[in-house]
């Protein structure tokens, strides 16, 4: 290759380069933080970077994946086979549902459905818009009472009520900009496209741990927050919280350290918890004389 093709290619990278550059800072700049619920009385009240996903995409892609999972159930035969635990898992989920309006006003109007599919999973989620999935795994190994189940299903939701999907959605857009734009940089530094995607390779590891990794734990703790109130503001007691963990803690099997996990730790977890429940308990007790009324 001549001289001049070697500079008319790099004069492109260049140009290409500050194209991304600037179409990243004005991306950025134009995403004021922002918050997605009220912070009730656990005090949720963290600035949240959404901008570069709209509510309307994550509820779309949110709905569509449920479909489809409520779809292939269907078909499998797995999903609400046990009409006994389908309509309990309803009967507490619509308990928490009629709470939600002390954090999003607006979330008492999503369409929310609720399901339980046959899995040996120890698990549940809560879609953006109000999808929410149950697996019977959740009910026959950890065999959660209904204050317990509540605490999860609220833990669930809340994570859906803040946009965690959303938020870490529009994260990941700009880290593949921020990565995109680092990579053609130290290419055209080093004039080596191997280069590039070298750093491309590395950026993307320490951008996991940096961004996406700290994030969720992030989430997690307001999750855990949100749904102690949701569940106390249904009348479900708040020291299920406690007992929920430490039967999660006690199914064992090896756990990666803290620092590299998506969930607290479980001894970290409870103590939080401990600590949120005085702040609570006044809205279980008003729930419980209300519903004896």
């Amino acid at each position: 290759m001549n001289t001049k093709n070697i500079n008319t290619k790099k004069m492109h990278i260049k140009k290409l380069t500050l194209i991304i550059a600037t179409a990243l800072t004005l991306q950025l700049s134009g995403c004021a933080t922002t918050s997605t619920t009220q912070s009730g009385a656990v005090g949720v009240e963290r600035k949240q970077f959404l901008s570069l996903v709209s509510e309307k995409e994550a509820e779309q892609q949110s709905a569509l994946a449920y479909q489809q999972t409520v779809k292939d159930a269907q078909s499998k035969k797995i999903l609400n086979t046990d009409s006994q635990e389908t309509q309990r898992v309803r009967a507490i989920a619509q308990r928490l549902i009629a709470q939600v309006g002390v954090f999003r006003p607006d979330a008492q109007k999503w369409n929310w459905e609720v399901n339980v599919q046959d899995s040996k999973e120890v698990n549940a989620y809560c879609m953006a818009g109000g999808k929410i999935m149950v697996y019977t795994g959740l009910l026959d190994q950890i065999k959660p009472t209904d204050d317990e189940l509540a605490e999860v299903m609220g833990h669930e939701i809340s994570h859906a009520l803040r946009e965690h999907t959303r938020e870490q959605m529009s994260r990941a857009k700009a880290q593949q900009y921020g990565l995109l734009a680092g990579a053609l940089a130290v290419g055209v530094a080093t004039k080596y496209a191997d280069n590039a995607g070298a750093a491309l390779a590395v950026g993307g590891g320490l951008a996991a741990v940096a961004l996406t990794l700290p994030n969720s734990r992030t989430a997690e703790h307001e999750a855990d927050e949100m749904g102690l109130e949701l569940a106390a503001r249904a009348g479900y007691n708040p020291d299920a919280a406690i007992t929920l963990w430490q039967k999660m803690g006690a199914q064992g099997g090896g756990k990666p350290p803290e620092f590299l996990s998506t969930h607290p730790a479980d001894a970290n977890r409870i103590a939080d918890l401990k600590s949120l429940i005085p702040k609570v308990r006044p809205l279980y007790e008003k729930a419980k004389v209300s519903r004896a009324n």
